[in-house]
């Protein structure tokens, strides 16, 4: 037979798995649609190649130079201001704070120089740039 009839006393032995799947794919498309706002947004840099290069950590401090000249600050477009600014308060926050600059290799020795300056200035002691490993 394909039902069977409960007579009183008898316990119900089957699990119903139709709801959790259907719960469980739900879950799975809000994933789905929601992965894509909450990934960091990205700006597109070519980093120079060196072999001799060590793995370096995000901190709250990534200053990333574009090839056309453009600061952005942790992802977020800048200016040396902001950059000045926010360097202090993270300064202030963590004193062994260290910056990373990720600069294109098309940009100017000067300009990766003047926000490595500008960094200094502040009274950020670490620093590292961002490489792609040959």
């Amino acid at each position: 037979m394909a039902g069977q009839y409960n007579q009183g006393d008898e316990t119900i032995a089957d699990i119903n798995v139709v709801p959790l799947v259907d719960i469980i794919l739900v879950v799975l498309i809000i994933f789905m649609v929601t992965a894509p706002m909450i990934m960091k947004p990205s700006i597109k840099v070519n980093l120079p190649q060196a072999a001799s290069g060590e793995q370096t950590t995000q901190t709250q401090l990534n200053v990333t130079i574009a090839a056309n000249g453009n600061l952005s600050l942790n992802g977020k477009a800048s200016d040396a201001n902001q950059i000045t600014e926010e360097a202090k308060k993270a300064l202030a926050e963590n004193p062994d704070i260290q910056a990373v600059i990720a600069a294109d290799r098309d940009v100017p020795h000067g300009t990766v120089v003047q926000i490595l300056d500008l960094i200094k200035t502040v009274g950020i002691k670490k620093f590292a740039i961002s490489i792609d490993k040959k």
